[in-house]
């Protein structure tokens, strides 16, 4: 009985599963801490605040990383890319003026055909 409680503890502290895959801790000893104290807050809270710490190390990781960003030079590859942009548009544009000019001209008329060797 006291087994399906500790699984059903663990599922409601999915923090204790990241110390059993680094290695930190065991099924075993966590199993051991159960069985001793039970489900009391103080013992369980170095591992869960721990986790709570490198949540808030991944936040200031990813607040620095942002920090360092250059923008100007971000800026600069987007001016980059919307010329090449407008480069391609410009190249495969059809202009109106173009279209009505060829639909302007009318019927186009056979050419005559020139009998060299009297055919």
């Amino acid at each position: 009985m006291k087994q399906e409680e500790f699984k059903n503890f663990i599922k409601t502290k999915p923090e204790l599963i990241k110390f059993v895959q680094s290695g930190e801790m065991t099924w075993q000893k966590f199993y051991e801490l159960y069985d001793i104290y039970g489900e009391d807050e103080n013992v369980w809270n170095k591992y869960i605040l721990n986790n709570d710490r490198s949540t808030v190390d991944s936040i200031n990781k990813i607040t620095n990383m942002v920090k360092n960003v250059n923008v100007d030079s971000i800026k600069s590859h987007i001016n980059t890319a919307q010329k090449a942009i407008d480069f391609v548009q410009d190249l495969t544009k059809k202009t109106p003026q173009n279209i009505t000019n060829n639909l302007n001209k009318g019927p186009v008329s056979p050419r005559p055909l020139n009998k060299f060797f009297e055919d």
